[in-house]
């Protein structure tokens, strides 16, 4: 084995076990597949940098790691032809692309956008930088000029409305414009006593 690459990885891949465990539960819903997750990360994060080591290991890490839960959830869903049979019998809908579903993701977006826009300015700003781009909340805090623990509030906050919005029922879901507001500017309040 080569000495360097051994370096590389420990240095570079091995000391963001802990994120990449973290990342993999959060992704992954079968607990007992996580150890083995982890490995086959390794080991195409080590046969690819023994061709070219990636000028960005931890980014490189994660996308390996998505890639392959993309994987195995496609490899999930291809059945073989010989264990199937006879479609016909088994009475199976493919719903996959159908239009109800394409509606109903559509639906599902559109109250998640109207969700997002109901937020207060920065807590949006915050719960989109956190959950959406996924980047850690020290660099939120420090992009945004705030502190971690005004991240973890706004973060917070935002997905305890958002799921008022999506959970809370009608009362909840319609709040008016005066309440949105209000919050924003009591948001605005605290982001100056930060």
């Amino acid at each position: 084995m080569d000495e360097s690459l051994d370096a590389w990885f420990a240095r570079e891949i091995l000391v963001h076990e802990d994120a990449l465990v973290l990342y993999l539960r959060r992704c992954w819903p079968r607990r007992d597949d996580i150890h083995d997750l982890r490995q086959e990360v390794y080991v195409r994060i080590y046969e690819a940098a023994g061709k070219a080591r990636p000028s960005m290991p931890k980014s490189f890490m994660f996308a390996t790691a998505r890639h392959l839960m993309t994987d195995r959830l496609r490899r999930g869903r291809v059945v073989s032809i010989e264990t199937v049979g006879d479609f016909e019998s088994m009475h199976v809908l493919i719903d996959e692309l159908s239009p109800e579903r394409r509606l109903g993701a559509r639906q599902v977006l559109k109250r998640l956008a109207e969700a997002l826009d109901r937020l207060p300015d920065r807590c949006r700003e915050v719960v989109w930088l956190r959950r959406v781009e996924e980047l850690p909340q020290k660099e939120v805090a420090a992009r945004l000029g705030i502190t971690e623990k005004t991240v973890e509030k706004h973060v917070a906050k935002g997905v305890r409305m958002i799921a008022e919005h999506f959970y809370g029922g009608p009362a909840q879901a319609g709040r008016s414009r005066q309440a949105t507001e209000a919050g924003r500017k009591a948001d605005h309040e605290q982001q100056q006593a930060d």
